[in-house]
């Protein structure tokens, strides 16, 4: 193998869910499934929503596993995958965000900071849903599941380049839906 498939621990796994070997299928979605859960909750908007998205992108792993090619990374063509996936989905409905859902709360805090935050987290989920699809994806890979530019450029399909300019559009776009939050996201006092 060369390329992507040498320094990619999944893409000897490929070959044996290709001939039906299931050990090697569970390896795959054990070492992957919650960070594509989390990948999918973000773009979706709620956990349901982003079980099926994994579901539907482990279902198209089995089924298509004998064309793979080691091009790029397994885990960024699950990134990839998912993201259609969660698009499918989003195209058939618009989704709602539960705020309660999306924020945790520090028991330590006191019941005014803990509705600040959750007020906070539910304008920031808002401020993230209401971006175009290819910048919010590439905010959420990048800043929320930390690939690095090429994997989020190669999820997205585009350049690198491309990618920076999706990012930039993105967070200029998130600062100004979030300008009077500032402290806020800065851990300052609200």
């Amino acid at each position: 193998m060369t390329g992507a498939s040498e320094d990619d621990p999944d893409a000897a796994l490929m070959p044996r869910i290709a001939e039906g070997d299931a050990a090697a299928y569970r390896a795959l979605v054990d070492r992957h499934a919650d960070r594509l859960l989390a990948f999918a909750e973000r773009l979706v908007g709620d956990r349901a929503g982003a079980e099926d998205v994994v579901q539907d992108t482990y279902l198209a792993v089995w089924r298509t596993a004998a064309r793979w090619t080691p091009a790029a990374k397994v885990s960024t063509w699950l990134y990839r995958v998912a993201r259609n996936a969660a698009l499918d989905r989003l195209r058939r409905r618009r989704p709602s965000v539960d705020p309660e859902a999306v924020t945790l709360i520090d028991p330590t805090d006191g019941p005014e900071r803990g509705l600040s935050r959750r007020e906070t987290a539910a304008a920031v989920r808002r401020a993230i849903d209401a971006l175009p699809e290819r910048q919010r994806t590439a905010i959420v890979l990048v800043h929320y599941e930390r690939r690095s530019g090429a994997d989020a450029a190669e999820v997205l399909g585009v350049s690198v380049e491309a990618l920076e300019s999706l990012l930039a559009r993105g967070r200029r776009a998130l600062r100004a839906a979030l300008e009077g939050r500032r402290p806020d996201l800065v851990g300052g006092e609200p």
